[in-house]
């Protein structure tokens, strides 16, 4: 009765499970994954702002219906004014809106590929590209990030993956959760073999402005050396997750950029996904990122002071390079797997972290935390995770 497409094991994996159980027996955990601004106390002192929302949210305007496939001009200029603000020239007529990065996902898999052509994919990455591959059709072909004193692509294995049916390669910049930016050798040498090619880039920068421990990093929106289709939205850029705001920025060599913009106008006509209000408040939302991301940038800083304040003396666990983003990944003995000792964790600590596995570590002993966590959960957290990992 149903597709192949969504034949996916529908059961309830066992950390699910362990964290139901938790839940029913009415104890408190302490969540180091909570990854959600909307849910990690930072929004208190925003209120003004988000009145100013709700103000352009009841924009008198929004009684018309102007149904422009790329989406507002208005709000495309939000976005361009945005891009200009980090001295990246974006023409509006480039960007097309769409509800989510995940729609955005599907328009360029649409746009791209037949049915079994491939994708690349970084391992580690967040785990949502087998869903969205698998709804259209793609198939995705991992490629690894490897870590010697920082994370680097393994750009002969880029390489050596693609084949006649390789499409596009997805890059994560900075890439979640490993914290990673693409760095400007690896952005020469992919544009030099994806134009070679005829393969696209799918630049996915939700987390470009969080860069910890680096100058603020360049988009790819306006990369011109091979076909490129930047997305980002204001889930991250401004906290707002709720508000269901994203874009796909469109560049490359003219001609062939030209045409991906005609047939992308044509996918986002077809749904014209985005609602009026929320393209109307556009402005309105890009402008609390003025305010949210100090508050996020200071909370991510101040909780990875404070992991490796804790990590300082003792031998059982070891953070890994970050440079940007909201995660850092741990690595821990590998003497179980890492789904039994986030289990363990939560049963015998109280305290909430992913397991490697869920990223694609290529092996156990890998957890990741969320660094948005409120500051004194997470010095809690990981006083717990710590005791429990040295004794």
């Amino acid at each position: 009765m149903f597709s192949r497409r969504t034949g996916w094991k529908l059961t309830v994996n066992r950390f699910t499970e362990a964290q139901r159980e938790f839940a029913v027996a009415g104890g408190e955990i302490l969540d180091l994954t909570v990854s959600n601004p909307t849910r990690a106390g930072l929004l208190v002192d925003l209120t003004h702002d988000q009145r100013e929302i709700a103000k352009a949210l009841a924009d008198p305007r929004i009684a018309d219906y102007d149904p422009q496939s790329k989406g507002l001009l208005l709000a495309r200029e939000s976005v361009r004014a945005y891009y200009g603000e980090r001295r990246a020239e974006v023409d509006a007529e480039s960007l097309i809106l769409t509800t989510s990065t995940s729609e955005g996902y599907s328009y360029v898999f649409r746009l791209l590929c037949d049915p079994g052509d491939e994708v690349l994919v970084p391992k580690p990455s967040y785990p949502l590209f087998e869903f969205l591959a698998d709804l259209q059709d793609v198939k995705l072909v991992p490629y690894p990030l490897l870590y010697d004193h920082g994370w680097q692509m393994d750009l002969p294995s880029i390489e050596q993956a693609m084949t006649e049916r390789t499409r596009a390669i997805v890059l994560v910049n900075p890439n979640n959760p490993t914290g990673s930016y693409v760095k400007n050798e690896e952005r020469w040498a992919l544009n030099a073999f994806c134009g070679k090619r005829g393969v696209a880039l799918i630049v996915d920068e939700v987390f470009l402005d969080y860069p910890l421990d680096r100058e603020r990093p360049e988009s790819f929106a306006t990369n011109n050396g091979a076909l490129t289709f930047t997305l980002s939205g204001v889930s991250k850029i401004s906290g707002l997750p709720q508000m269901k705001l994203a874009w796909i920025a469109t560049s490359g060599p003219p001609d062939i950029a030209n045409e991906a913009l005609a047939r992308l106008e044509v996918i986002a006509d077809t749904y014209l996904s985005m609602s009026a209000p929320v393209q109307l408040a556009a402005n309105a939302m890009l402008e609390q990122r003025r305010r949210i991301q100090p508050a996020l940038l200071n909370r991510t800083q101040a909780n990875l002071q404070e992991l490796d304040r804790q990590l300082t003396g003792q031998k059982s666990c070891t953070r890994l390079h970050v440079e940007g983003g909201w995660y850092a990944v741990l690595r821990v003995p590998a003497t179980q797997t890492d789904e039994d000792l986030v289990i363990r964790l939560l049963r015998d600590r109280s305290v909430l972290v992913h397991p490697g596995h869920f990223y694609d570590f290529p092996s156990d002993g890998y957890l990741v935390v969320s660094l948005i966590v409120p500051e004194d959960e997470f010095h809690e957290g990981m006083r717990r995770v710590l005791d429990y990992l040295e004794k």
